[in-house]
């Protein structure tokens, strides 16, 4: 389970956001604090693997003690200016989230989390290939599905990335198609939209029968 200590100076704010985080999946609520010194304080006992850190707090702002914290933080504040943003990404915040936001938002992010934190999980080495997967599954949750090209199915896009994430190696179109349960051309055609975004990776392999077949690998959102 990822443990999260929640960080907002209004109490019920911080209650609403622990009942968003206690509802997905493999997230824990460890702990609420409502001050920058409780929040450190929490930490260092609670010992979280995610803070979900409001900017604007009565002693101190969520930014200055980013560094204090052996975990890794999202920042959820109503603090807009460019300033504060760059200032809490410098200091080490993996994401930023601006108030007021739906659920499904929050959501999202976590889930991109979870997966970002099962890619770097337990001491083994990483090359260079894995971090640079692990930082673009980071920020998957940011892209909006209000993207998808007209006549795709959510469902069917959702299906089909989820086969590509839980795979341990790359799937032919058929393969993803028989585990989704579509035709093969309709795998294509979300395998072509997922490969023009930058999310798979695409490659040429010759089968059994002698004739090329395309591989596809998840590798989540492109940036921005």
């Amino acid at each position: 389970m990822i443990r999260v200590l929640v960080v907002d100076d209004d109490f019920r704010v911080a209650q609403v956001q622990a009942s968003y985080v206690a509802r997905v999946s493999g997230f824990e609520v460890v702990g609420t604090a409502h001050s920058a010194a409780e929040a450190v304080r929490l930490a260092s006992e609670l010992r979280p693997d995610l803070v979900l850190l409001d900017e604007y707090l009565p002693d101190a702002t969520g930014s200055s003690v980013i560094g204090r914290f052996d975990a890794a933080v999202i920042v959820i504040s109503a603090a807009d200016d460019a300033t504060t943003v760059q200032r809490a990404l410098a200091r080490g915040a993996v994401n930023y989230l601006l108030k007021p936001f739906a659920p499904a938002v929050l959501v999202d992010r976590l889930n991109a989390f979870a997966r970002f934190h099962r890619l770097v999980a337990g001491d083994r080495r990483l090359d260079q290939r894995d971090v640079d997967r692990a930082m673009v599954v980071l920020h998957e949750g940011d892209s909006p599905t209000s993207s998808m090209p007209k006549g795709r199915s959510a469902v069917t896009a959702d299906s089909i990335r989820e086969a590509l994430r839980s795979s341990s190696e790359a799937m032919t179109a058929q393969a993803i198609a028989e585990s989704v349960g579509v035709s093969r051309a309709t795998a294509q055609r979300y395998l072509a939209d997922l490969a023009r975004a930058g999310r798979v990776d695409l490659t040429l392999r010759y089968g059994t029968t002698g004739r090329p077949e395309h591989r596809y690998e998840w590798l989540g959102s492109a940036a921005g």
